[in-house]
């Protein structure tokens, strides 16, 4: 990966998921393997960049658990990479950037890749809801230390809280 500053050691979750999938080609990368792709060749065709780039995110993936590297039956030299439960799981979010471009960036009528259901019908709008599955307002969302905070997070949550920010 390009020289850049890791947050891998950050004391926020956000940061640490950036530093594993927070690459523009990385993120893009994901989206193939959404759509479907696992080889190699097909990451190339769809996404056209340079073949160390693209051998280096797909090492850090399956290296960070997100994707698997899988020989192709029948063809020693070939691999197909697949989500893992880990990467799976970055659907609901892969899905709320790709609304919010829909949105904000290609606009309603003009979104050139849709996520739908098993029936073809568009998902409803990614959003946050709370444990009893009422929808939240970003106003009603508040930011509190968690049990893996140190001292330094909570130092600077609580004086976030004083200055009456969330």
């Amino acid at each position: 990966m390009p020289l850049r500053t890791s947050f891998a050691q950050m004391n926020c979750s956000f940061a640490r998921a950036i530093d594993v999938i927070g690459d523009p080609w990385t993120l893009l990368v994901l989206r193939e393997c959404f759509l479907g792709v696992e080889r190699f060749e097909g990451f190339m065709q769809a996404l056209g960049l340079a073949r160390n780039v693209l051998a280096d995110r797909l090492q850090a993936l399956v290296a960070e658990g997100v994707l698997e590297k899988l020989p192709v039956e029948g063809h020693a030299r070939h691999h197909a990479y697949r989500l893992t439960e880990k990467g799976e799981a970055l659907l609901p979010a892969m899905v709320a950037l790709m609304q919010w471009g829909d949105v904000w960036i290609s606009g309603a009528g003009a979104e050139p890749i849709l996520a739908v259901g098993p029936d073809g019908a568009p998902l409803a709008p990614v959003g946050l809801r709370r444990a009893n599955g009422r929808p939240l307002r970003p106003q009603d969302v508040r930011f509190a230390a968690g049990p893996g905070a140190e001292a330094l997070t909570r130092g600077h949550l609580a004086q976030l809280q004083a200055q009456g920010r969330k």
